[in-house]
């Protein structure tokens, strides 16, 4: 059987992430000095020192802001991907806001790379039942959003996609297949273990270990990491609940040099190039 490593980001800023929603406005957006740039640049140099190519899950009022990051993100050979526009929770949207948000995503993003955009991770990974029929019917031929973990009060539920932890892709509908968050059995519990906080939290070579256990017994594993992730310098902000301050900032000054590490330590590809390797007919 084949291991596929598939490498992924989602391309927001600090400000727009919903543990700092209380204190952070929407409408303070605009006002805010942009740090994904240079976050990004360092992402990039980390993928070009390996040769290495990622999916980036790019919001789109961020794409909006900075056209020429996109630009310069494909040129490099990335895949780029939607990570919606607004980076609302899908369940606090209605079916006609979500297809919407999707779709002004995907015209940018398509608008800039001349090409099309296939992939689709929703904020939070809050994806829903209703939200994969949307993701078909706009043209979508995956999502990578469903993290089946009880260890966030956020995440969505899908009760129709398959969770065989032998298995990273199922098929979600016709023409559109999921690419699971991957997690670890432990003690009868799905541990979460597809980066994110999680990565930032545990020593590297526990993490490291953590994914050869799952690819010694799945077909594929998918990381993903923010550009703010590795940003120990930004601004801190004061008034946000203790644990949603500690999920946001815990292991920031080590993450870089975690992720360099990861990158040399497993082959990884872009999530379109992946579901070819994995044979899946819907690319």
């Amino acid at each position: 059987m084949n291991r596929i490593c598939m490498l992924s980001f989602d391309v927001e800023d600090y400000f727009q992430v919903d543990n700092l929603k209380s204190v952070i406005k929407r409408s303070e957006w605009d006002r805010k000095t942009l740090r994904v740039e240079e976050n990004t640049e360092r992402i990039l140099n980390i993928l070009d020192k390996y040769e290495t190519k990622a999916t980036f899950f790019v919001l789109g009022w961020i794409a909006e802001k900075v056209p020429n990051l996109i630009s310069k993100i494909h040129k490099a050979g990335h895949e780029i991907a939607s990570h919606g526009y607004s980076h609302d929770l899908i369940y606090t949207l209605s079916e006609g806001e979500f297809r919407e948000d999707i779709r002004r995503s995907k015209r940018l993003l398509e608008e800039i790379t001349e090409e099309k955009v296939f992939g689709y991770r929703a904020p939070n990974f809050s994806i829903t039942e209703r939200a994969l029929d949307i993701l078909k019917e706009e043209g979508f031929l995956y999502d990578s959003s469903l993290f089946p973990s009880m260890m966030h009060d956020r995440y969505g539920k899908v009760a129709t996609v398959s969770l065989d932890e032998k298995v990273g892709v199922e098929q979600a509908r016709e023409n559109l297949c999921e690419v699971l968050i991957p997690t670890l059995h432990f003690y009868g519990k799905r541990i979460p273990w597809g980066g994110g906080a999680y990565f930032r939290i545990l020593p590297y070579r526990i993490y490291k270990a953590g994914v050869k256990r799952i690819l010694s017994s799945r077909d594929s594993f998918v990381f993903y990491l923010h550009p703010w992730e590795i940003d120990p310098e930004q601004p801190k902000i004061k008034g946000v609940r203790l644990n949603y301050r500690i999920r946001h900032y815990i292991g920031q000054n080590r993450a870089e040099y975690k992720l360099d590490s990861l990158i040399r330590d497993f082959e990884f590809t872009t999530i379109i190039d992946g579901l070819k390797l994995l044979n899946n007919s819907q690319v």
